[in-house]
């Protein structure tokens, strides 16, 4: 790109335009779910009959038959042709963190040469994608492509333009799971059946238990311009090369600021469109990096609240080119200021109301909030490792453990009231009563501030499955990951420890143990055996680091070799108990994730290489060019001796141009030469392991190389837009 058009690029991204506001009269009230098939509409558009047997079909057990499935369908044609649907497609999420989607049209030749539009139960509950197209860990090959989607009733359909939209699961033709939601519906049911039995024990009349779960997505925003003219960015999602802006987040002054007039036009128009399609958000603001903007829903059941933030990922890109930016979803796609996560909070439910991680007014409510609380150390002390690989990955290791970050090292933060708690029941005896406090009144001693109520805990930076008050937040999630694989083994881990803490519960019951004293016991063990996981300090010093190593906690960095936890024993008996995921669906999935690490990284590396031959070394060349020249000059105007003391700025910049330039050419060479060598590995563990440790140290090393040159040569001359251009929306 030449720098004219850099400077008309950039030019533009700041020339003052007329912000578009949407205007809606109604309330949102009043428009919420307006494409959205929900109960309402289901009531309104099928037969009672047929009704009462979908609300069966979402809410318990019962199979979907044929009939209902047709009656259904032709219900759901008659309302998504009213709205304008013309097509409809089975809307899945395969293993590449995004969703896919094949329109076919309400079209069938009627016969006499006409066409008419038919949509039956068939095409709604089944159809068949080509699963050698997606990744399969080896479970599909090119000759053996059949799969198939299924609808999930208990995610409503949704019209989407001018598409019926159907959530489905994907599965292979031998009945692997090749998506996220297939395991994670599983993991549900996991959750529930295992919560429920220990539920039973403090409340007989529950028949439920509902995981819920409430994200926090965070996002930058990018002048389109701008993005075009960032080959990195375009490619990778992220600036491979850029040198820090003068000022960025170091004043803390973009955090819950003003929103600029054209982000906020953006948000509202992203807002009506979420709201219509059922996505309940609540909540918006800035976040701490310039740019770094935040989106909140209410909490959700959490299969619906995955479906929703994997719709609302795709709203975000699709609303913001229509407001002139590029919505950025990669974990760091600025260096030196924050990245963006998606913290899931997590809890669990009954079908009675009642909040299982939340605290009661009786002692038998709190012996049953502390047997959650602790069941839930438990799950993450065990598979805390697992927990780490459900997050790790090629974009998401430049975020964790920078800036707000959590660190690489999985632990819980409880806060000082619960902690104390904890401890006392370790030596309390069977007959002392448990009792919570609540919240406390905190008195500011200033008469116009009336009085507050001080939450149960502080809150944790650094904690990355820390106890927020009535709820778990898992903070580690990217922004651009799925949900589904955090919630995964979350719900997995915790049917686990239930399971395992009713088995014992059980025994001692069986041996004639009053009930409330044996669940006291079982929780005063599992205090004990959970404790290396609770860690209520500073997660980014190094002396945790060191004590987090001394306690067994999984402390590995390298992301190919904390994907081995995907097939620890540990791991693999765990989700084969629990019916979620099988020896062979686990293989697969860590063979994918090693995968996509491998051309996360390689794409960056062909990128970085292309950018610096043909984009900085020209450039940096023209620049030391002209200097060289103007060195000459003066010594033809100049007397020798105030040549060269005139000339001593310039020839220094000439020296650094030529060591920056040596340096990136040299080692864009290596580079390569270094995912040769990488490639011809033929186990995909040890290929992802040389891409971690040659080739994506290299990338950083040229990178500080290419960034220096930025800050010497002439400004006119720079090809790419910098961070202080990308950084700041007029």
């Amino acid at each position: 790109m030449s720098s004219t058009l850099r400077f008309q690029i950039v030019g533009e991204a700041f020339k003052k335009r007329p912000v578009e506001v949407p205007n809606r009269k109604e309330r949102p009230s009043e428009f919420f779910a307006k494409y959205v098939f929900n109960r309402q509409k289901m009531q309104q558009y099928l037969p009672s009959e047929v009704y009462q047997k979908m609300c069966d079909v979402i809410e318990g057990d019962a199979v979907l038959d044929m009939a209902t499935a047709n009656a259904v369908a032709a219900g759901i044609k008659k309302w998504a042709m009213e709205l304008g649907a013309t097509h409809c497609t089975h809307w899945f999420q395969p293993l590449t963190e995004g969703t896919a989607e094949k329109h076919d049209g309400f079209v069938e030749h009627d016969g006499k040469g006409g066409m008419i539009e038919e949509f039956t139960g068939k095409q709604l509950v089944q159809q068949e994608p080509d699963a050698s197209s997606f990744p399969s860990g080896g479970i599909r090959s090119t000759f053996e492509a059949r799969g198939y989607s299924a609808w999930d009733p208990t995610s409503p359909v949704f019209i989407l333009g001018d598409t019926l939209m159907i959530p489905t699961i994907f599965i292979s033709y031998t009945g692997e799971a090749l998506d996220y939601k297939a395991p994670l519906k599983k993991s549900l049911k996991a959750v529930d059946k295992a919560a429920t039995a220990v539920a039973q024990y403090f409340y007989p009349d529950v028949k439920k238990v509902i995981s819920n779960l409430g994200w926090e997505q965070e996002y930058f925003l990018v002048d389109e311009g701008l993005y075009a003219a960032r080959p990195d960015l375009l490619m990778t999602g992220r600036t491979l090369l850029g040198h820090d802006s003068a000022k960025n987040q170091q004043m803390d002054d973009h955090y819950f600021g003003s929103i600029p007039m054209r982000v906020a036009a953006f948000m509202k128009d992203l807002e009506i469109k979420a709201l219509e399609l059922g996505i309940p958000c609540k909540t918006r603001h800035n976040e701490v990096a310039p740019n770094q903007y935040e989106l909140a829903p209410i909490f959700e059941e959490t299969n619906l609240a995955i479906d929703h933030n994997m719709l609302i990922m795709s709203l975000m890109k699709r609303t913001a080119r229509k407001h002139g930016f590029r919505c950025l979803l990669h974990e760091k796609p600025f260096a030196g200021i924050n990245g963006s996560g998606k913290h899931n909070n997590w809890s669990l439910a009954t079908d009675t109301g009642i909040l299982l991680h939340g605290p009661g007014k009786t002692p038998l409510d709190n012996l049953r909030f502390v047997t959650f609380i602790v069941e839930s150390l438990m799950a993450v002390h065990r598979h805390n490792g697992l927990l780490k690989a459900s997050i790790i990955s090629a974009t998401n290791v430049h975020r964790l453990g920078a800036a707000e970050a959590p660190p690489a090292i999985v632990s819980s933060f409880l806060g000082k009231q619960l902690s104390d708690l904890l401890e006392h029941l370790e030596t309390c005896t069977d007959d002392e009563l448990i009792s919570l406090t609540g919240k406390q009144a905190l008195c500011l001693d200033i008469p116009q501030i009336p009085e507050l109520m001080q939450d149960d805990t502080d809150r944790n930076r650094t904690s990355p499955f820390a106890f927020t008050g009535n709820r778990f937040e898992f903070r580690a999630v990217g922004s651009q990951q799925n949900c589904a694989a955090a919630m995964i083994v979350i719900n997995t881990a915790m049917a686990e420890a239930l399971t395992n803490f009713k088995a014992r519960v059980d025994a001692l019951i069986a041996e004639g143990v009053e009930p409330m004293k044996a669940i006291l016991r079982i929780v005063r063990e599992d205090i004990k055996t959970c404790k290396p996981i609770h860690f209520d300090g500073n997660g980014y010093s190094d002396a945790w680091k060191q004590e987090a190593a001394r306690r067994g906690l999984d402390v590995e960095t390298c992301a190919p070799i904390i994907l081995d936890q995907y097939l620890a024993p540990a791991t693999v008996e765990m989700f084969s108990k629990m019916n979620v995921l099988t020896k062979a669906e686990l293989l697969a999935r860590n063979e994918i994730k090693l995968d996509t690490y491998i051309k996360k990284i390689q794409i960056e590396a062909r990128i970085l290489g292309d950018i610096c031959m043909n984009h900085i070394i020209p450039v940096a060349t023209r620049y030391q060019t002209q200097l060289i020249d103007n060195v000459h000059k003066m010594a033809d105007i100049f007397p020798a001796e105030t040549a060269e003391r005139l000339n001593g700025t310039n020839m220094s910049l000439i020296k650094q141009i030529g060591e920056h330039n040596t340096f990136v050419i040299e080692n864009v060479e290596r580079l390569i030469e270094a995912r040769r060598v990488a490639n011809r590995i033929k186990n995909d563990r040890e290929r992802a392991i040389a891409y971690h440790d040659t080739v994506a140290p290299l990338i950083e090393e040229i990178r500080s190389h290419v960034d220096q040159l930025e800050l010497i040569v002439d400004d006119e001359l720079w090809p790419l837009p910098k961070y202080r251009e990308m950084l700041f929306i007029h």
